[in-house]
């Protein structure tokens, strides 16, 4: 994500591959994998987005981490979806595969790749001018635009 060399990306792949080998995780029980082979931000991630949709709050998804712990929470409970919004899609290979598991369409893609929250806090001001727009626009027949001109 972050340009890395390839050598540093094989040896992440190979890092991996022996993780899930020594551990084991069982990819249908997301506690599983969690608890094998996820850290705790993943973890709280996801506690965060379960008690968000719990309480009916959306939740924007930023990166891979985050997409992770929102593809944890999904595994959990699928209804989860309907409270997650994807500010983008970063340069992570992963990220674009674990949106489109979840069934997230990412509001931006600009290749980010920073992993600092910037996905979203480019998002967050495309959600609050949505909202502005929808609470506070005039319609036609308010702003008188739609009446016939003789």
């Amino acid at each position: 994500g972050t340009g890395i060399s390839d050598e540093i990306f094989n040896n992440k792949i190979m890092v991996i591959k022996k993780g899930l080998n020594l551990n084991k995780p069982n990819p249908d029980d997301a506690i599983d994998v969690l608890s094998k082979v996820g850290g705790f931000e993943i973890g709280g991630i996801a506690g965060v987005i379960l008690g968000c949709a719990k309480n009916k709050i959306p939740v924007v998804i930023d990166g891979f981490i985050s997409g992770v712990g929102a593809l944890i929470a999904y595994k959990l409970n699928p209804l989860t979806k309907d409270y997650m919004l994807a500010s983008h899609q970063s340069v992570e290979q992963g990220h674009k595969i674990l949106l489109e598991y979840i069934g997230l369409k990412p509001l931006l893609n600009l290749n980010l790749r920073l992993g600092e929250g910037t996905g979203a806090a480019l998002g967050i001001n495309l959600v609050e001018a949505a909202c502005k727009i929808l609470n506070e626009m005039a319609t036609f027949e308010e702003a008188d635009v739609s009446k016939k001109i003789n």
